[in-house]
């Protein structure tokens, strides 16, 4: 049996959906393969690569997508990461499980280039722990 499919969804595809992508497909041995989009994507955050390459995960290749992308693709599971991307997730073909997990959007933080570092670490590490955990249980 091949891997789960999941799909990340934000409204911008620049920040968390991004870090999601990159902490779940750096898993070692896990069994799911992740995507990412946004409802209206826009580009890849350079704070979210930085974030991720002080874990040693190189998110540089990752592309900023439209859900529309993926609306036919066999997907086992949609993750809305944001409330406007829950409000506004297109409803996908097939039985895909459905589940939002929230977080702050470190794109929102304003302050000096450290105080949007933090911020950017701490969401990512709120990702890791609590989405990395959901798909873990989920096996």
């Amino acid at each position: 049996m091949g891997k789960k499919k999941v799909l990340i969804l934000c409204t911008g595809n620049s920040c968390r959906s991004q870090m999601a992508e990159g902490l779940i497909n750096s898993m070692p041995g896990e069994q799911w393969e992740a995507y990412s989009a946004g409802t209206h994507p826009s580009r890849l955050n350079p704070y979210a690569i930085r974030a991720m390459s002080e874990i040693d995960i190189d998110i540089t290749g990752q592309e900023s997508e439209s859900v529309e992308k993926y609306l036919n693709e066999p997907l086992d599971l949609v993750v809305t990461v944001c409330s406007d991307a829950d409000q506004n997730c297109p409803i996908f073909p097939g039985p895909v499980q459905r589940v939002h997990i929230g977080f702050d959007d470190p794109a929102n933080v304003v302050g000096t280039d450290a105080e949007i570092m933090s911020e950017f670490r701490r969401v990512r590490n709120e990702i890791q722990d609590r989405l990395l955990g959901y798909l873990k249980e989920q096996g």
